[in-house]
């Protein structure tokens, strides 16, 4: 049970990285593609219809670490307490920004909620790397140890360039290039990858550190009704938002 619960726990974080990388990507790039308005515009309605079902994916996360691994979860607030404080207001800012941006019709409104955007999804990149970092010590570095802050870094590339693919695959109008359906792919397994060496090197430590098997049965109990349903959704997104299908519209979030 323990194994299945560390697969499970593997795939969510590693969809996590994959999927709301290109979201997090795009809003990256706004300052270096977007550089009028309308591009800005096209950009945002290219990823909007994927943020929320992305977002998804790290509630489900939050669950799991919170059910699978009781100890873990308590070391890394505890320890990463300044990071996870900046990426929660991270994460508000810059869906407050995808919200707020076209609530009032006037330029000066929308830059500042675009320039939030940016600032929100650098914030929770960089800080995902920062925290995988602490994670390979146990919780123990300091923030603001080289490798942590490089491996933020690293991070904060894969998931521009993550975005960039997406925005050729998806708007390549608006991204100057064209991308296949495989070379998403391959960037979104290239995003995923730090999330997936990180745990790969943590697996004996997360089975020892895992809840009791009465534990897990409970929670697999209530997991299975809502897989299906989450696995469905995500399928039907990317079906009807292909490429094609409503990728020029201006409209973002209403």
């Amino acid at each position: 049970m323990e194994l299945i619960w560390y697969a499970v726990f593997t795939l969510l974080l590693s969809g996590y990285f994959a999927l709301e990388g290109f979201d997090l990507g795009v809003g990256l790039l706004m300052p270096v593609i977007g550089r009028t308005q309308e591009t800005r515009d096209r950009m945002v309605a290219a990823m909007a219809p994927f943020v929320l079902a992305n977002e998804v994916w790290l509630v489900a996360v939050a669950g799991a670490l919170f059910g699978v691994y009781p100890h873990l979860e308590g070391e890394a607030l505890f320890g990463l307490y300044p990071l996870v404080v900046a990426m929660l207001l991270s994460w508000v800012v810059r869906d407050a920004g995808l919200w707020f941006r076209r609530r009032i019709d006037g330029p000066g409104w929308r830059r500042f909620w675009d320039a939030m955007i940016t600032a929100g999804s650098l914030g929770l990149s960089f800080g995902w790397g920062v925290a995988l970092y602490a994670a390979t010590t146990g919780f123990g570095s300091s923030l603001l140890h080289p490798f942590g802050l490089l491996l933020g870094v690293v991070v904060t590339l894969l998931f521009a360039w993550h975005g960039w693919t997406f925005l050729g695959w998806r708007a390549p109008e608006t991204a100057g290039i064209t991308r296949t359906g495989r070379a998403l792919a391959l960037s979104a397994l290239a995003a995923a990858l730090p999330a997936l060496a990180v745990l790969g090197g943590s697996l004996p430590y997360l089975l020892d550190h895992s809840a009791p098997a009465s534990t897990l049965g409970v929670m697999g109990v209530m997991a299975l009704p809502f897989a299906p349903v989450m696995v469905l959704a995500q399928v039907w997104v990317w079906r009807f938002f292909r490429p094609g299908r409503s990728a020029v519209r201006t409209p973002s979030f209403f």
